[in-house]
């Protein structure tokens, strides 16, 4: 049980008629603010570069994995240091590295929020990804696609406690659970993930399967496609432009995995019958 994601409160519990005082668990809901210091050795500077509420937990892995996603760094290597004061990460890039300001201005460029969206969008994703891949040789069974969902919420701790949390989780090629991340928001769950991954010198992912606990998002595929995932299946329905973003960026899209089913949207080539 990760004790610093939840906290307990009381409730007035009705069922068929009766109340009942009683305590109830739910998932923190906090904002981290993502500061940047970046330039050369005499002329540092400080950029406030975005706030997220997030579930307070691997917040050095959201952060690191949130500039890795957003094309602001390209590997784990540009980081100096990373600082962590209450809500407050600060991460400390490189005196050698020169960063793109654009994409400092530009912030969630290509974010399903923005109101950006379509060919543009995943042109965007295209320019700023810097992964090499093969294309991606991975295939998997579909008796073993079964089992995952089962495997994620064994592991799911908070979620199992709260009911309110989201996941992604990384399996290998056997369909074993190598890393999960949990949060109150499903794109902060995957960019902890790719934190940890980019801190772990795994990159790229695409001999590898990203599991997401609800829907799949164009949000989600952008950042799946950061880090060379080429199998991405979702409990949930996968949105329309997440579709047009598996296809451009050859990725298998599966949707509605639950109950010994799913629906391949993408690359059905990966998936063995």
């Amino acid at each position: 049980m990760k004790e610093e994601a939840i906290i307990k409160t009381e409730i007035h519990k009705v069922s068929r008629g009766h109340i009942a005082e009683t305590d109830d668990v739910l998932a923190i809901e906090e904002p981290l603010e993502i500061r940047l210091v970046h330039g050369p050795a005499d002329k540092r500077m400080q950029k406030n570069l975005s706030v997220t509420m997030r579930t307070p937990g691997n917040d050095k892995e959201l952060a690191t994995g949130f500039l890795f996603t957003e094309g602001i760094i390209s590997d784990y290597s540009h980081v100096k240091a990373v600082l962590s004061n209450d809500n407050i990460i600060t991460i400390i890039i490189d005196e050698t590295v020169e960063l793109e300001l654009n994409k400092l201005e530009r912030n969630f460029y290509t974010t399903s929020s923005c109101g950006v969206c379509g060919k543009s969008s995943i042109d965007a994703v295209k320019t700023v990804c810097k992964i090499p891949s093969d294309g991606g040789k991975l295939t998997y069974p579909a008796r073993l696609i079964y089992t995952l969902p089962d495997l994620l919420r064994k592991q799911q701790d908070v979620f199992e406690s709260t009911g309110g949390l989201h996941a992604s989780a990384l399996f290998d090629a056997g369909g074993n659970l190598l890393l999960l991340r949990e949060d109150v928001g499903r794109h902060n769950a995957l960019d902890k993930l790719i934190g940890a991954v980019l801190e772990r010198n795994m990159l790229p992912l695409d001999n590898h399967l990203l599991l997401l606990s609800g829907r799949a998002s164009f949000e989600l595929l952008q950042k799946a496609t950061m880090a060379g995932i080429k199998i991405v299946a979702a409990v949930g329905a996968p949105s329309s432009l997440a579709v047009q973003m598996a296809k451009e960026s050859g990725i298998t899209l599966i949707g509605f995995l639950r109950d010994n089913r799913f629906n391949i949207y993408t690359g059905e080539q990966r998936i063995i019958l």
